[in-house]
């Protein structure tokens, strides 16, 4: 892929996420229906998430069920900072202790964050990065109802993160480096910024066979977080050149059905190429 395309790839991205930030909630009207990264549109849905684990009909109790939250995690954050974009629960595989230092790769409205941030403790500390700057002030805000001391966000790009070297004990990330038009190097600079031993806790669309060529080049499935999903196979191949070991991958398949049904409308179901998955990997010590 060259320079071009891959710049309209992330302004793609960046406008449909500068839209859902603006519009405070998810949006529908966009075509496919609901995705594990939100919608964009006309018509704002009150009171309603949308994400990879379900339509705009789930509800909130539904969809933090099926996405690993729990009752009391939703109600300890600011209203705003859950926008339903996720596809799982990174912050509960991170296993976090007190202490960490965390990096959250598209970090958004900081859900994950402020969760992370609580693990963590006031000795430990949260940088969320986003390349979009309506979310960047979402999130920040967001931070400062919750007077959360021990989280920053940085603009940025996850291919080049504004982190030093050998700096974070844990990356996470929900939904969002199927969005990267080079995955390489964001695992590549996910190494960069891991001290020795650090550890990847990630929640992702992935494919369970290679995309036909007419998802893989629309730019709305791209951006829904589906035209650009990786193989298990590309994963784990990336993850190992980057110089990670201990990769497991664990596909969860009762995704399958719900992200069907959200792209209902596409000629070829992308249902059928696509499941959510949790990505694990160590740095070397």
């Amino acid at each position: 892929m060259d320079k071009t395309s891959k710049e309209i790839i992330r302004q793609a991205v960046r406008n449909r996420y500068g839209k859902i930030a603006k519009a405070g909630s998810v949006v529908s009207g966009i075509s496919p229906g609901g995705s594990c990264c939100g919608q964009s549109g006309k018509t704002a849905i009150k009171n309603s998430t949308v994400s990879c684990c379900g339509g705009s009909d789930v509800s909130s109790e539904q969809l933090s069920a099926l996405m690993g939250y729990s009752k009391e995690e939703f109600a300890s954050v600011p209203e705003g900072a859950n926008m339903g974009l996720g596809c799982g629960n990174p912050v509960a595989l991170a296993s976090l202790q007190n202490g960490e230092t965390v990096v959250d790769l598209g970090s958004g409205g900081g859900f994950d964050c402020f969760l992370a941030a609580k693990q963590v403790g006031d000795a430990g500390r949260v940088i969320g990065v986003d390349m979009t700057p309506d979310m960047l002030s979402k999130a920040r805000a967001n931070a400062e109802k919750m007077q959360a001391k021990n989280v920053e966000f940085r603009l940025g790009e996850i291919e080049h993160l504004p982190v030093a070297d050998n700096s974070a004990d844990i990356i996470m990330s929900n939904c969002v480096i199927n969005l990267s038009p080079d995955k390489q190097n964001v695992y590549h600079d996910a190494f960069r910024i891991l001290k020795p031993g650090g550890r990847l806790a990630i929640s992702d669309i992935v494919a369970t066979e290679p995309l036909p060529e007419e998802i893989q080049q629309n730019l709305s499935l791209i951006s829904a977080c589906v035209g650009g999903a990786a193989t298990i196979y590309e994963t784990k191949d990336m993850l190992k050149k980057a110089g990670f070991e201990k990769i497991r991958i664990t596909p969860k398949d009762e995704s399958r059905k719900l992200i069907s049904e959200w792209t209902s409308g596409d000629s070829k179901n992308a249902g059928d190429y696509v499941v959510s998955a949790y990505i694990e990997a160590l740095k070397p010590e």
